[in-house]
């Protein structure tokens, strides 16, 4: 796959993805071995192909991933643009050669891991205080990655549920 840079993975970030008013039933998770998941395809406003996948383990409820993924034209494979994970496993980032942290966090693809070699494009990672399960990772992710449900912006957790 090719190196996408910072600036191109912003614009994909802010590029509008609409969902469909049904996005969260068609969002249910199936059980597999060892874990539950779901993923939807999402036409970008400029014709990108996106992808939002969620994973939990069947064990650890604190064990998940919502995934925003690109699938990059004439490519089958994706890459990862955002990854909200669980507080399930410690996590490190190599280039930076911080101490590893055990938190919620979210993975954010970069220019710079990419160029380094490494593995996944998004390695880099920030702890995240806000969200605490698989449902409020969602919400974030929709709001951080612009989804929009039928030209309506997605609503903050904030202004779902007030400041608590």
């Amino acid at each position: 796959m090719e190196l996408i840079t910072d600036a191109e993975i912003r614009a994909l970030l802010n590029e509008e993805k609409p969902l469909p008013p049904d996005y969260r039933e068609r969002l249910r998770t199936k059980t597999k071995p060892g874990h539950k998941e779901s993923e939807i395809e999402v036409l970008g406003s400029n014709a990108s192909r996106f992808w939002l996948i969620i994973r939990q383990s069947l064990f650890q409820s604190l064990d998940f991933s919502v995934i925003v993924a690109f699938q990059p034209p004439g490519s089958y494979g994706r890459f990862i643009l955002r990854r909200y994970n669980g507080k399930s496993h410690e996590h490190g980032n190599g280039l930076e050669g911080e101490p590893p942290f055990y938190d919620f966090h979210i993975h954010v693809a970069t220019e710079r891991y990419q160029r380094a070699g490494w593995p996944h494009e998004e390695h880099f990672a920030e702890r995240s205080v806000r969200y605490g399960s698989v449902e409020e990772a969602l919400d974030c992710a929709l709001q951080d990655c612009n989804f929009r449900v039928k030209g309506a912006r997605v609503r903050t957790l904030e202004e779902k549920y007030g400041n608590q």
